[in-house]
């Protein structure tokens, strides 16, 4: 898979061996890599793709995102959510808006949608707020995923409650599912599988520096071995000092400070290691800086502010007004750095954004309503601007959480779950249509425990399709082998290989 030893030589080896000791579990989720040792042995890839996540923090409630609302379903989703006057549960389909009430009586009913491969006696819906979302849906630019989760191996609700099957660790950690969702380990992991991906396909790259890009700080599902991550604001390269070069008005004390922040006075690994992240962020805020189109200069903006921009604007459900979009301004960021791509020689580039909120333990109606509003229009936001940039055939967009939530109401709002449903978006998706098996929603025996196959606890989805599978799917489109994929997802071998891919890939 890589081509370790034989470019460098033992002491550099050791050397950097030593540093990873040293810097810790944190180096990779740092975008630093101390540990990067070899070069990607896989050939050039060719034409160009970008694989595009966007991250929904804090566990997304997938019940009141994608819903089975057949008269069964219905039934038992209301008897768990309670009403949309009283409870979490949403508005039935064909509701019509009302000036007053509840927020979900105002939003009106679900927004049903009609998969391409229809399912015997069901039907489904989205979220009032998601509009956008359905539009795409209908237009075959957007798939669902349906009850994606954290899994070892394939695993029924025998095998979970008899313990026949191995358990994942720490389901209801934050930090520790983000951190498998994007890199297979828990918390402390160093590198992602989008990173990984990209260490193999490196060499299609003219240069590694804008190979993968985050929107959103750090984040493990970037660093490979080999693959860097560079962080981007969403405004464009982060300078230090003023945005005309100076600092304290000064060009000459900017380029004191330049000198200083690219040296080391003696041989300590801090030093070193801090001036080689120096010069490599003067190196990629030259390079890009003198590249990277203005917010106004393509489809991706209207206006040079990004606050006034209409474009970057979603309708809030509760206000009613229309609101500035932090997402929307990432996934611009992403457009204009793929606007530059033949510039910087990129065949291949795997970009992070991320939108925090999802933990909706309470206040959940207008929470959730305001978040999907956002979600909805940044996707098409992006899906529209790609299509006018004539890529979007070569940018796949998929969102991922670190879990769902549970089917049941705590009153205000949903606990931590497990499985949940995920979007996947662009040219390249077979779109329109639900992929794996949607969870069967039951009513319980009384004592709590749900009669439904796929229901736990609380209600919680019971995964049908896993992370492994589903990253196995848009890493295979990228351009990864299957035997590839094996080695990134080791999980991935629990499945026979022919149910590896999920199948939303053209």
């Amino acid at each position: 898979m890589f081509s370790n030893a034989s470019s460098i030589s033992r002491r550099e080896l050791l050397r950097r061996t030593s540093a990873l000791a040293v810097a810790g579990p944190a180096a990779g989720g740092l975008g630093l890599n101390l540990a990067a040792m070899g070069n990607a042995a896989a050939a050039p890839a060719t034409g160009y793709k970008a694989l595009v996540c966007i991250f929904l923090y804090g566990g997304n409630d997938h019940y009141n995102t994608v819903l089975a609302t057949d008269g069964s379903s219905w039934e038992a989703y209301g008897a768990e959510r309670g009403s949309p006057a009283e409870g979490i549960a949403l508005a039935a389909p064909g509701v019509s808006p009302s000036g007053s009430g509840t927020l979900h009586q105002r939003l009106g009913g679900v927004l049903p949608i009609n998969p391409v491969t229809a399912q015997a006696g069901r039907s489904f819906a989205l979220h009032p707020s998601a509009g956008a979302l359905r539009d795409l849906f209908g237009n075959k630019r957007l798939a669902v995923v349906s009850n994606v989760g954290n899994l070892l191996g394939p695993t029924t609700k025998a095998d979970y409650v008899n313990r026949t099957a191995r358990r994942p660790g720490k389901l209801g950690s934050h930090n520790d599912q983000q951190s498998v969702w994007q890199s297979g380990g828990v918390e402390g992991a160093t590198r992602g599988w989008g990173g990984r991906y990209m260490d193999l396909l490196l060499a299609g790259n003219q240069s590694a520096m804008f190979s993968a890009v985050s929107i959103n700080g750090n984040a493990v599902w970037l660093p490979g071995k080999t693959t860097r991550a560079y962080q981007l604001a969403p405004t464009g390269p982060v300078r230090v000092g003023a945005g005309d070069g100076t600092v304290y008005g000064s060009a000459a004390v900017a380029a004191r400070m330049q000198t200083i922040m690219q040296s080391a006075r003696d041989n300590r690994l801090i030093e070193r290691e801090h001036a080689s992240v120096s010069q490599r962020s003067y190196s990629a805020t030259a390079q890009l800086g003198g590249l990277y189109p203005a917010p106004n200069a393509g489809p991706w903006g209207s206006k040079d502010q990004a606050m006034i921009d209409p474009l970057l604007q979603y309708r809030d459900p509760v206000t009613r007004q229309n609101t500035f979009s932090p997402l929307a301004h990432q996934l611009q960021a992403v457009a204009r750095t793929i606007a530059v791509r033949s510039a910087l020689g990129m065949s291949r580039q795997v970009f992070f954004v991320g939108l925090g909120g999802w933990d909706t333990h309470d206040d959940m109606a207008e929470r959730h309503a305001i978040l999907m509003a956002q979600l909805a229009h940044g996707m098409q936001y992006f899906d529209r601007t790609l299509t006018q940039m004539g890529v979007d055939k070569d940018v796949t967009t998929f969102t991922m959480s670190e879990f769902g939530r549970a089917l049941t109401s705590n009153g205000d709002g949903c606990d931590h779950g497990w499985g949940s449903h995920h979007f996947v978006m662009g040219g390249a998706v077979k779109g329109g249509d639900i992929y794996g098996r949607f969870p069967v929603y039951s009513s319980t025996d009384g004592q709590g425990r749900f009669l439904s196959d796929d229901l736990l606890d609380n209600g919680q989805s019971l995964p049908a399709q896993s992370v492994d599978q589903y990253a196995a799917t848009l890493g295979s489109w990228f351009g990864v082998s299957d035997s590839d994929l094996n080695l990134v997802l080791p999980n991935l071998t629990q499945w026979q290989s022919s149910k590896r891919n999920l199948g939303f890939m053209a």
